[in-house]
């Protein structure tokens, strides 16, 4: 039997929803928590990205980078659009993890 890796396409933002930040993972729990504690420098500490709005699960790695690659490049409204599908209230998904 194989063993299943899973890997998340996932959008960020701050608390007014102003800035958003695409990313991907093998460990979505990991790296939001990395997030949310600044534990890595780079954009989402400096625009203080905290809070998770939407994600999508693969189990294909190369799929999950094409899907990330093809978010970066769409306009905010259509990056919007995308996490009104899913989450309309914009809440922070992350505090299902718990």
């Amino acid at each position: 039997m194989k063993d299943f890796k899973y890997y998340f396409v996932y959008i960020m933002t701050n608390w007014n929803n102003k800035v958003m930040y695409v990313g991907i993972t093998n460990n979505l729990m990991r790296r939001v928590y990395e997030h949310k504690n600044k534990l890595i420098d780079g954009f989402t500490k400096k625009y203080n990205i905290n809070k998770l709005v939407y994600y999508e699960t693969f189990q294909d790695v190369r799929a999950a980078i094409e899907r990330e690659k093809e978010i970066k490049k769409w306009r905010r409204e259509k990056k919007n659009k995308l996490v009104n599908t899913k989450n309309p209230e914009w809440r922070d998904l992350s505090e299902d993890f718990e």
